[in-house]
C-alpha cells in the first residue's frame, strides 16, 4: 500500500491517514461502502458513506497516475532519454496535467512544421536564436541554405517552427499559463450569424461574458450546450489579454530585451518574439484553453451529478404507502385511462380500460366500473398518474361515492413508460401489454418508491440538471451507488425482493440475485439468513456482505428481521443470557435493554458505535427508516397555466431541484420554478438546504409568462 497515497487522500479529505488505510484494505478485501459504514465504524472512526466513497475514488485515481507514470518511465526509457532528474520530477508528480506536461516533450508525435524543420537540419539555427546570442539571424541562417532549404526566409520559418514546439512543450510554463487561464480566465459567448431564431432559448448567451471560475456550473454546461449545438462561439482567454504573452516573453527573453531595438528584425530577440507569438496562438492557448474548459466542466459535471443523486437519494426513499390494495391508474384522454387492480403485496388482480375524457366521455360508465372495482377488490387507496389528463382524472374520481373511505393520490409518471417497455416489464408481465405495465408500476411506487424506481434506469425519472451533457460514465456509477446506499439504508425484505432490487444489495449483483429469487421459486421463503449460504455461488465473502442488509419478518430468530449482522448475534445472545431472559424477551422489553451496561460488551471487534447500533437495532426491530406518507390536494380552482394569476398562494410539490432553484408542480401541466434567490430572506447558497425533492410546500406566484410558457414562483412556507 503506497503510503504518500494515503497521506494524500487524509489530507484532502481533512481526516486521519489510519482511518484511510483501513478503508482502503477493507475494500481491497471486497467489502462495499454500505458495509463498510454500517459494520466496519471501529476500523474507520464512523466515516460515513460520503467520506468512503470519496476515499475509494482518490484512492482508484492515484492508482491510475502510478499506472501513467509507469507508462512515462518506460517510453521516455526507451528513448534514451530518462535522466536522474526527470525520473525524479516524474516519481514526485501527484498532478495529472503536471505529469503530461513533463512527458510532452518526449510524447511520440506525428509530423509537425517543427518535426519538418528538425529533418531539415536547422535545429542548431533555432538554438543559437533561444540562446540570444546571434545579433544577424539573416547571416546565420545562409550557413543551412542547401538542397532541402532554399532561402533565408525558409530556414529562418523553421527555426522558429521549432522554437515555437520547444517553448510550447516547456512544462513550468505550460505550469504559469495554465494558472493564468483557472485564476483569471473569462469566458465569452457570441451568438454564430443566423442562428438567431433557432437558438432563441438560448439568448441570454448571445453575447456574454463572465470569468469562469465563479461560474455557476450550470451556466457553464449551458454554454456548453449551446456551443455544441452551434448556436454561439465560445472563447476562454485570460484577462487582461496580455497576461500570458507577458509570461512567456518573462521567461524566454526576460531583461535581454534592451539587446534589441524596434524593428531589428536581424537579432535574435525578434526572431524569439515571432515564434513566441506563433507558440501561445497557435499551441498553447488553444491546448490550454481546451483542459481548462474541461477542467471546470469536469467540476460542474460533478455538481451535477450531486445535485441529481441528491435528487434521486430523495425520490428513492420517498414515504412508502404500504401494503394496501391499490387501485391505480394510468390516464388518457383518447386511448382512455388504463385501470389495474393490485393486491396488497403488488400482485396484479384485474386490468380494464375507461373514457371519462372527450372525446369518448363515457362518465357513467366509466364509474361504474370503478365503483364496482374499488369494492370487488376491497381497494383502499386509488394511485392516478400525474401525465396527460391525470388532473381531470382525480377530479372525476372525486364525484364518485364510494361504499367506503378511499385516499386518492397522485403519483409521478416519470419512467413508467421505460419501465413498460423495458426487458424487466417484459419478463414480469409477458401477456400484458405496456399500459397495463405502465398503470401496474403507478401503483407500486406508490406502495413501495424503493422497491419500484430501482427497476427504472434513474436518467428516466425526471430528476436533475444536465444529466445528458456530463460525463456519462462518472454519472452511471454515481448513480448506481446512490440506489445502493439508499437500498442498504432501507434494508430488503429477502422472500417478496425483486430480483432488481437484489441486485442493489451490498455483496450481491446481478447474479446472486437471480440465483436467490431462483432458490425461493424452487424452495420457497427462507426462514432464517443461515439458509442464504445454501444459494447457488453465495459464498462467505458473499454472505458476510449482504446478511445484515436482508430482513426476513416470519424468521424463526428474531434477529434476522433487524439490521443486527449475523457476526454479532453472540453479543446480543450474551446480553440476554446475562440477564436470564431469552433474545425475545430482550427485544420486547425495554425495561430489560435499560439494564444493560454496553461497557461490559465492549471488545476488539465490537466497540462502542457497533454495540450502540446493536441497541438501536432491539429497540425497533425491523423498523422502516423513511417518513409516512401524507395525502395532498393541489388548489382545484387552477387546472392550467390561464387560471393563474400574479400574488395566488398555492399549494404545490417540488418535482425537481436544481443549483439555480427548484421547480414545483402546482397541478397543472406546467411546473413552476422557485427561483434560489426566492428561497428564503437570506442568501441560499444550495437550494437542497431548503427544499427536498417530493416535498410540499406552498409557493406565491410572482409572474406568469404565457408566451414562454413559464411560471416564477416564490417559496412561503415549507
Amino acid at each position: 500500500m503506497n503510503n504518500k497515497h494515503i497521506e494524500l487522500i487524509a489530507t484532502e479529505l481533512h481526516i486521519r491517514g489510519w482511518q484511510v488505510e483501513h478503508a482502503v484494505t477493507l475494500f481491497q478485501d471486497g467489502a462495499t461502502i454500505p458495509f463498510v459504514s454500517r459494520y466496519r465504524k471501529e476500523a474507520t472512526g464512523s466515516l460515513d458513506e460520503v467520506q468512503l466513497a470519496a476515499i475509494k475514488t482518490l484512492w482508484n485515481n492515484y492508482q491510475e497516475l502510478d499506472k501513467r507514470k509507469a507508462a512515462i518511465l518506460r517510453s521516455i526509457g526507451e528513448q534514451d532519454k530518462l535522466t536522474p532528474e526527470l525520473h525524479s520530477a516524474i516519481e514526485s508528480c501527484w498532478q495529472m496535467n503536471r505529469l503530461e506536461d513533463l512527458y510532452l516533450p518526449y510524447r511520440p508525435k506525428r509530423k509537425t512544421r517543427a518535426s519538418v524543420a528538425r529533418e531539415k537540419g536547422l535545429e542548431p539555427l533555432a538554438l543559437a536564436i533561444m540562446n540570444l546570442g546571434t545579433d544577424d539571424c539573416q547571416e546565420a541562417a545562409k550557413a543551412f541554405i542547401g538542397a532541402r532549404v532554399a532561402n533565408v526566409e525558409d530556414a529562418l520559418s523553421g527555426a522558429r517552427d521549432i522554437i515555437a514546439e520547444t517553448v510550447s512543450e516547456n512544462a513550468e510554463l505550460r505550469q504559469r499559463i495554465r494558472h493564468a487561464y483557472l485564476r483569471d480566465g473569462k469566458l465569452t459567448s457570441k451568438v454564430q450569424k443566423g442562428k438567431e431564431e433557432e437558438g432563441i432559448k438560448y439568448r441570454n448567451y448571445f453575447e456574454y461574458s463572465e470569468s469562469i471560475r465563479s461560474m455557476a456550473p450550470h451556466r457553464l454546461l449551458a454554454l456548453l450546450r449551446a456551443h455544441n449545438e452551434g448556436i454561439i462561439f465560445l472563447a476562454l482567454k485570460p484577462y487582461p489579454d496580455t497576461i500570458a504573452p507577458n509570461e512567456m516573453e518573462k521567461m524566454f527573453i526576460g531583461k535581454k530585451q534592451q539587446l534589441s531595438f524596434p524593428g531589428e528584425e536581424a537579432g535574435s530577440i525578434y526572431h524569439m518574439k515571432e515564434a513566441l507569438t506563433d507558440a501561445y496562438r497557435r499551441l498553447i492557448h488553444p491546448s490550454i484553453e481546451n483542459e481548462v474548459l474541461n477542467h471546470y466542466k469536469d467540476k460542474a459535471d460533478m455538481e451535477s451529478i450531486r445535485v441529481f443523486s441528491a435528487n434521486l437519494c430523495q425520490l428513492l426513499l420517498a414515504p412508502p404507502l404500504g401494503q394496501k390494495r391499490v387501485l391505480a391508474i394510468d390516464p388518457g384522454f383518447r386511448t382512455g385511462c388504463k385501470v389495474v387492480c393490485l393486491s396488497a403485496q403488488g400482485d396484479l388482480l384485474h386490468n380494464d380500460t375507461i373514457y371519462p375524457h372527450p372525446p369518448q366521455n363515457e362518465r357513467s360508465t366509466a364509474m361504474r366500473k370503478i365503483s364496482q372495482m374499488v369494492e370487488a377488490y376491497k381497494i383502499q387507496v386509488i394511485a392516478v398518474g400525474n401525465g396527460t389528463a391525470g388532473r381531470e382524472t382525480e377530479q372525476f374520481l372525486k364525484k364518485i361515492a364510494f361504499p367506503h373511505k378511499v385516499q386518492i393520490f397522485s403519483v409521478s409518471e416519470d419512467g413508467a413508460s421505460v419501465y413498460s417497455a423495458s426487458q424487466a416489464g417484459r419478463d414480469e408481465f409477458p401477456q400484458y401489454d405496456v399500459t397495463v405495465r405502465g398503470a401496474v408500476s403507478i401503483g407500486r411506487r406508490l406502495m413501495d418508491p424503493l422497491a419500484e424506481l430501482v427497476k427504472i434506469d434513474p436518467k428516466s425519472l425526471g430528476v436533475g440538471q444536465y444529466q445528458h451533457d456530463v460525463n456519462q460514465a462518472l454519472l452511471k456509477d454515481s448513480l448506481a451507488q446512490t440506489v445502493q446506499l439508499c437500498v442498504n439504508h432501507v434494508g430488503v425484505n429477502l422472500n417478496t425482493a425483486s430480483q432488481q432490487l437484489l441486485t442493489y444489495v451490498s455483496g450481491l449483483g446481478p447474479r446472486l440475485a437471480r440465483n436467490i429469487t431462483e432458490y425461493r421459486q424452487e424452495n420457497g421463503p427462507f426462514t432464517s439468513r443461515e439458509q442464504l449460504k445454501q444459494v447457488k455461488r453465495l459464498g462467505e465473502k458473499a454472505f458476510e456482505q449482504c446478511a445484515g442488509f436482508l430482513r426476513i419478518p416470519d424468521a424463526t430468530d428474531i434477529l434476522d428481521n433487524t439490521g443486527v449482522h449475523p457476526e454479532s448475534y453472540p453479543i446480543v445472545r450474551r446480553m440476554a443470557g446475562d440477564l436470564g431472559i431469552t433474545v425475545s424477551e430482550l427485544v420486547a422489553s425495554e425495561g430489560f435493554r435499560r439494564k444493560i451496561d454496553l461497557s461490559c460488551y465492549v471488545s476488539e471487534k465490537a466497540g462502542m458505535p457497533t454495540l450502540s447500533d446493536i441497541m438501536a437495532e432491539l429497540d425497533k426491530p425491523g423498523r422502516d427508516p423513511r417518513s409516512a406518507i401524507k395525502v395532498w390536494e393541489f388548489d382545484e380552482s387552477v387546472s392550467s397555466i390561464e387560471d393563474l394569476k400574479e400574488g395566488m398562494v398555492l399549494p404545490g410539490i417540488v418535482s425537481n431541484v436544481t443549483n439555480f432553484g427548484a421547480f414545483v408542480n402546482i397541478g397543472i401541466k406546467q411546473d413552476g420554478l422557485i427561483h434560489v434567490s426566492q428561497m428564503g430572506e437570506k442568501y441560499v447558497h444550495d437550494p437542497l438546504d431548503v427544499v427536498k425533492l417530493r416535498q410540499y410546500v406552498m409557493v406565491k406566484v410572482l409572474k406568469v409568462d404565457l408566451e414562454r410558457n413559464r411560471i416564477q414562483l416564490r417559496l412561503e412556507r415549507n
